[in-house]
Formats: C-alpha cells, sequence, structure tokens
C-alpha cells in the first residue's frame, strides 16, 4: 500500500510540529523517517498513522484520501494498520498469547481463528511454545517479538516502527531488524521505522527521509543520502556512526583518533576497491593522516567511509588534491571545526 502526504501541517499552539511536509512512501517498501528528539517524528507518524487529524494537507492510502474519513471509516481503516513502540506496550495482566489474540478479539474473530493465528504468529517471530509465557518474564528482545506478533494478528498493510529498537541493546536491535525486514518480504508489507538512530536507517531501510523541525530537509535513497549527505543535520547523523560498533564487524566505521580529521571521503560502490589514496599521495606528493574509516553495507551497496587529514607541503596545491580525489568519484566534504 502506498502511502501520500500532501502538504500536511500540524501545530500545537506556537508550536510548530509538522510543516508542509509531502512524502511518498511507496509501497511493499521499509520507508526511515530519522530525526532528532523534537524533530516533530511522533506528530507526523501520528497523522500518517490517523491517529490525528492535520490542521491541513492530505494523506492519501494508495488512491484513497484518509484523513477526512468519519469515525466509522477510521476504525476501518485502522485494521489495516498495525504498530509496535519502543516500549512494548504489552498487557501485564494477560501471557503473550492473550496480547497477541487482543486486536483478534476487540476485531470480533471466531475463537477458533484466534488461536490458529496467535500459534502461527509465535512461531513467525520465534517464539514457539511460549503461549503462556507472562510478560514479566521476557527480555526486551522477546518482549518486542510478542508486539511485532500482535501487530500482524489482523493482516495489515502498514507497520509502523516507532522507535521501536531504542530501548534493545545492539545483537537484539540487529535481530528485531532482521525479523521486520524478512517479514516484510513475506507479508509483502509496506513500513515506516520512525527513528533517531542512523544505524536503523543504514540496516533495515530502502529509502529514508530526514526530518527537522517539522520540515523535511532530504529525502532518497539510503545509499544516496549516505554517500552524498547535504543538509547538516544528515552529516551530523552519519558523523555519530564513527566509532559504533553494531555487532557486524564488516559494517563498522572505526575511530581510532581522537579527532576525526578535517575531510570525510566517501568511497560509494565499486570505488572501494580502488586504491585511490594511495594513487593521489604518490601523484601530488601529499600525506593523508588516517584517523577513521570501514565499510558499510547501505541499502545493499557498499559505502566506505574515511575520515582524514591532507596535509600538504604546498597548501596551495590542497584545491587541486581534492579535485582529483573527485575526480576519482569520491565525495570529499569538509569537517566544519
Amino acid at each position: 500500500m502506498q502511502i501520500t502526504l500532501n502538504h500536511l501541517e500540524r501545530s500545537y499552539g506556537e508550536l510548530h510540529a509538522v510543516n508542509d511536509v509531502s512524502l511518498t512512501i511507496p509501497s511493499n517498501k521499509i520507508f526511515g523517517i530519522i530525526g532528532k528528539s523534537g524533530a516533530g517524528k511522533s506528530t507526523l507518524v501520528r497523522l500518517i498513522s490517523l491517529l490525528e487529524k492535520p490542521d491541513s494537507g492530505e494523506v492519501y492510502y494508495d488512491d484513497k484520501r484518509v484523513d477526512n474519513l468519519s469515525s466509522e471509516e477510521l476504525m476501518m481503516h485502522r485494521r489495516h494498520i498495525g504498530m509496535i513502540f519502543q516500549n512494548f506496550n504489552l498487557f501485564s495482566s494477560r501471557d503473550c498469547a492473550g496480547n497477541i489474540a487482543y486486536p483478534m478479539e476487540i476485531n470480533g474473530y471466531k475463537r477458533d481463528v484466534i488461536d490458529k493465528r496467535v500459534k502461527d504468529l509465535l512461531h513467525v517471530v520465534g517464539l514457539d511454545g511460549r503461549e503462556n509465557a507472562r510478560i514479566s518474564t521476557l527480555s526486551g528482545g522477546q518482549k518486542q517479538r510478542v508486539a511485532i506478533a500482535r501487530a500482524l494478528s489482523c493482516n495489515p498493510g502498514i507497520l509502523f516502527c516507532d522507535e521501536a529498537t531504542s530501548a534493545l541493546d545492539p545483537q537484539t536491535t540487529s535481530s528485531i531488524l532482521d525479523l521486520i525486514k524478512e517479514l516484510q518480504k513475506k507479508m509483502s508489507l509496506t513500513v515506516v521505522m520512525i527513528t533517531h538512530q542512523m544505524e536503523v536507517v543504514r540496516d533495515a531501510c530502502e529509502e529514508v527521509a530526514v526530518l527537522n523541525d517539522g520540515v523535511v530537509v532530504e529525502e532518497g535513497k539510503v545509499s544516496d543520502i549516505f554517500s552524498k549527505p547535504q543538509h547538516p543535520v544528515t552529516k551530523d547523523f552519519l558523523s555519530r556512526l564513527v566509532g559504533v560498533d553494531q555487532g557486524k564487524k564488516t559494517d563498522t566505521v572505526y575511530q581510532w583518533s581522537r579527532t576525526k580529521g578535517s575531510y570525510i571521503l566517501r568511497f560509494p560502490g565499486e570505488v572501494t576497491d580502488k586504491p585511490i589514496i594511495s594513487m593521489i599521495s604518490k601523484k601530488f606528493d601529499v600525506d593523508f593522516n588516517l584517523r577513521a574509516g570501514g565499510v558499510q553495507t547501505v541499502g545493499g551497496e557498499e559505502i566506505g567511509t574515511m575520515y582524514v587529514d591532507i596535509i600538504c607541503s604546498d597548501p596551495a596545491k590542497l584545491p587541486e588534491v581534492i579535485s582529483a580525489l573527485r575526480g576519482e568519484g569520491l565525495i570529499v566534504e569538509e569537517v566544519k571545526k
């Protein structure tokens, strides 16, 4: 199911939480919406998921406008939406099966259908045999798996993940993201991931929109955003990935210096395999002081990142060196101090 947003606006008094947001979230993809705290992510997801009405603008599911529906029509459309949250939002008074069954119960499913669906979903999320387990006995990752099963119980076409991995450790985060990617493919879901974690966007999403002060400041394929970030907010998110080990030894940028260097070099695609630094160093007789580096897989494409100082005996050579690096296919960005 494709989601289209046209010029959405939402204010709370003087706070303009969502400001003229227009987006197309493609069907059957994992789409990320990333922003810092206070950027407007939570308000935007409430508008997209029909929990709130915008002050102005339009929300479409496929070709049907849904922001102006009656209460009864809204209730029907919400059955096609699943949501998972940072804090799981499970009922402590119910066991695993009871939590998963709850949406089906309130939607009038028959008992035999509910029981079969609960058993199937527990298998899908890797919790076979835990039907009667109390929520208090589960780990954080297991609780989120129950929450995912509950969100999928009524066969939604759209799954919203609102900071779904923020409360989890890196290893558990990785396993939950792998599960969501697997389910998205199996069930042909449109998944919208709201997050402040760039590693979540890197590891799970195909496209992303960057939100800042209620405005979309950058959007596109994740591989393009990582290799050619345009907005300062995006560049800041990417810089914070340096030195973070998510448990994937081949997908990490390592920092071994206290400072990050004066330039960021990004090596998109096949450029990662070329000895460009060595070639440029010999050609121009310059030194590169390497501060951090690594290769990450982003949207199925390898993106190399290197933080360096470029040391020229003749400073006048520096623009020529940078031009030569760009000529070899690198994206060169000066770090603002």
